[in-house]
């Protein structure tokens, strides 16, 4: 009982519990809302090139603009900034919902509302989990907070898909998307009423120079290099099976609709068990968590590849599901543990934005493997490439733990701040106190 209590202390911690339920209810909406548009597109132009037009603004272009945006508002006190973006995030919706409901039908601006959106959603991911790294992180519990952040958005991304199908089938695409301007809505009222965010204390500067700033401190620091640049090229990988999964299913084993939800099920309820398991395994070195999960992952993949019956294919998944699960987690906590708390929200924004941007890459990656082969080939690529990514790890974690900053190093609790040195020509960029209010 007592671990169990300790493995859901975050949630004690002020205002932990509300960046949690926004960012779970961020994620839902997010989902929620992609269905929702990727279907009024395809009902509304019947061809499959405004469809793919509506997912590269809605989620490849956004990782390209959310680092400078992050940049931007990282300076305004999270008590008007979080808010201010979930409200333009509800108009947005709203706007697009009178769309749906209206005879005609304008694509460029769905187009030009899903590329706002998310961005704007990428950008309140970044500065969340700043706010949370710099609430957690002097308590020690920031790998218990990023473990249940994991599950929230596990469940709200699976959760988001059903829902939208649900709302879409028993009444509209308009009312999903009213549902989602609503949900947004109120995510922005529980911050909006939410004491204790992280106070940003800053001269102001151009945003532009903060962006840069934030680029030059990812490309100086090794191991945030290393990290960032492992994990776009593992979330190529990771993704480039994405859109051949439904060809696997029905012709590589040879199963129905059902089977083929049931696959994708499998691998989602993998991601949540992970999640948990994180937090039994949490206190192993964040290096040997990242490494081993990948090659779950990787070894999945190549399971896929070779699997004939959905129920192998099924067990692989919940193995390669459980991966997922604690790598990412992993990553993210080895990021802002290496980070001072003055970049936190650039330098996992730019996460977040790799996170979205990289399977535009995997997807037309496994459209080719498909065009030249099969299915499985796609698998078997992919599942070759992360055991790659792995062995190289393995070679260079000596290197890689040179370069990971000792406990003692990473934060100093009684001064409120990261106590990372900065590298030559980056001055410090604004100071986040945890517990106070920032009005």
């Amino acid at each position: 009982m007592r671990s169990v209590r300790g493995r859901l202390a975050p949630l004690a911690v002020r205002p932990f519990s509300r960046l949690l339920s926004s960012y779970t209810l961020n994620e839902l909406g997010d989902s929620v809302g992609i269905v929702a548009l990727a279907v009024l597109v395809y009902d509304r132009t019947e061809a499959v090139a405004p469809t793919a037009a509506f997912f590269v603004t809605a989620k490849f272009l956004p990782a390209l603009i959310a680092p400078a945006l992050t940049a931007r508002f990282d300076q305004v006190a999270l008590r008007r900034s979080l808010p201010g973006l979930y409200v333009v995030e509800a108009l947005a919706f709203a706007a697009l919902a009178l769309v749906a409901g209206a005879d005609g039908f304008i694509l460029p601006l769905v187009l030009a509302l899903g590329l706002l959106d998310g961005a704007l959603a990428i950008t309140a991911r970044g500065l969340t989990r700043g706010a949370v790294a710099t609430v957690l992180q002097p308590r020690g519990l920031l790998k218990e907070g990023n473990a249940l952040m994991n599950i929230g958005f596990a469940l709200s991304s699976v959760g988001g898909a059903a829902l939208a199908g649900l709302l879409i089938a028993q009444f509209s695409v308009a009312t999903a998307l009213w549902v989602d301007a609503a949900s947004f809505a109120a995510i922005a009222v529980l911050l909006a009423c939410t004491r204790g965010l992280p106070a940003v204390h800053l001269d102001r500067e151009p945003f532009r120079e903060r962006f840069s700033a934030g680029l030059r401190f990812a490309r100086t620091q090794p191991l945030i290099r290393l990290l960032l640049a492992g994990e776009a090229a593992a979330l190529i990988l990771f993704t480039l099976v994405i859109p051949i999964e439904v060809i696997y299913a029905k012709e590589s084993l040879g199963t129905s609709d059902a089977g083929f939800g049931i696959l994708l099920a499998s691998w989602g309820a993998g991601i949540v068990v992970g999640s948990l398991v994180y937090l039994l395994v949490k206190h192993r070195a964040t290096l040997t968590l990242i490494i081993v999960s990948t090659a779950m992952i990787g070894a999945a993949y190549l399971g896929l590849a070779t699997a004939e019956t959905l129920l192998v294919a099924c067990l692989v998944s919940i193995v390669g599901g459980a991966g997922n699960g604690v790598q990412w987690i992993a990553v993210m906590t080895a990021l802002q543990e290496a980070t001072p708390a003055d970049y936190q929200a650039r330098i996992v924004g730019l996460l977040e934005s790799v996170a979205a941007a990289m399977p535009g890459v995997g997807y037309l990656l496994g459209g080719l493997l498909v065009a030249i082969g099969s299915p499985r080939t796609a698998y078997a690529f992919a599942g070759a490439g992360v055991m790659v990514l792995v062995l190289l790890a393995v070679l260079g974690r000596s290197r890689l733990e040179r370069a990971y900053p000792a406990p003692a190093r990473r934060y100093a609790p009684e001064a409120g701040t990261n106590d990372l040195p900065l590298p030559d020509g980056l001055a410090p960029a604004p100071t986040f106190e945890a517990g106070r209010d920032a009005r």
